[in-house]
């Protein structure tokens, strides 16, 4: 069966689908199948000081990460914005990270110039390993998995990319547009899609998954301590149920419209299943949580992923 292709956009070079989108959904629903990620880039980081370094740049408790324990960091600017997302585990020698298409050399050269002279070694492997996502969350013991929240209950497997084709042609296949529709049915926000350079943790629900809440000092942390003790942070995350009668997609990055007043904007948009089209977006906090929205013309309703309430002062509604 032939593979259709992205043409363009973030995933261009990995299949698109198979033919059959819906029933390839269905396939990653029932717990199998797996997907071609090899587009993302991926990261290694070895020493013996890696993981009490990681902890000190990064926003999650990686200090005395145990082996095999998947977690989602993040790096913050100094003002609290997202810079770099690094999905990874460690197998006791390395800790291999994947992160989206072409972040991988910024978030090296980031990590490189801060190794001071701490016994850590920084590299990009993108070319030599590749990322598959498979819907059957069991162990392979002879390949490094990583299995997280973030997963969408299933795991990412690093395979060597020589031995790519050969993994995807023993297995049935399901195209990025199965996998996005899972990922924004499960509201799992992709950085760089469903965010933008002032997206803060607090806005799309990553506290937790990505943000560990007591640990030590990290660069960024005073806006995110502040902002959950203070609740209400300045955007909240929304799943978009789209009008189905309309047979465009909005654009990533397309306005979201309250009457004529821009409040946000779209990121990821999909055919589900079952849900139908839908999409993530990322809306000013006090626009009403039962108003619809405009984007590209296309009716959008909203569901909550974030309390535009959170924060220490308020016991979160969802």
């Amino acid at each position: 069966m032939t593979a259709v292709l992205v043409a363009d956009g973030i995933d261009v070079g990995v299949p698109w689908h198979f033919g059959d989108p819906m029933r390839e959904q269905r396939l990653l629903a029932s717990g199998q199948g797996v997907v071609d990620l090899s587009h993302r880039g991926v990261i290694a980081v070895s020493g013996p000081d890696r993981l009490g370094w990681l902890h000190s740049l990064t926003t999650q408790h990686l200090e005395g990460l145990p082996a095999g324990l998947g977690v989602t960091t993040l790096v913050l600017s100094p003002q609290g914005h997202i810079e770099h997302a690094l999905y990874g585990v460690d197998d006791g020698e390395t800790f291999w990270a994947h992160t989206e298409p072409g972040a991988a050399p910024a978030a090296v050269a980031w990590l490189d110039g801060m190794r001071f002279l701490l016994r850590v070694e920084v590299a990009d492997r993108t070319k030599d390993f590749a990322i598959v996502w498979s819907a059957s969350p069991q162990q392979n013991e002879d390949l490094v998995t990583r299995a997280g929240p973030d997963s969408l209950d299933g795991q990412e497997v690093l395979v060597p990319r020589n031995d790519l084709a050969g993994y995807l042609s023993a297995r049935e296949q399901a195209g990025t547009w199965a996998y996005q529709a899972r990922r924004i049915a499960a509201g799992v926000p992709r950085i760089g899609t469903d965010t933008d350079h002032r997206t803060i943790p607090n806005e799309i629900g990553v506290l937790g998954t990505a943000v560990h809440l007591d640990k030590g000092c990290y660069r960024g942390q005073e806006t995110v301590a502040r902002v959950h003790t203070l609740g209400r942070p300045p955007r909240r995350l929304v799943r978009l149920h789209l009008d189905g009668s309309v047979d465009a997609m909005p654009r990533p990055g397309a306005a979201l419209l309250l009457g004529d007043r821009e409040v946000g904007f779209v990121g990821g948009s999909a055919r589900h299943y079952e849900l139908g089209p839908i999409g993530l977006g990322l809306i000013k906090r006090n626009v009403p949580a039962e108003t619809g929205l405009v984007v590209e013309g296309i009716a959008a309703a909203q569901e909550a992923l974030v309390d535009p309430e959170v924060g220490l002062h308020v016991r979160p509604k969802l």
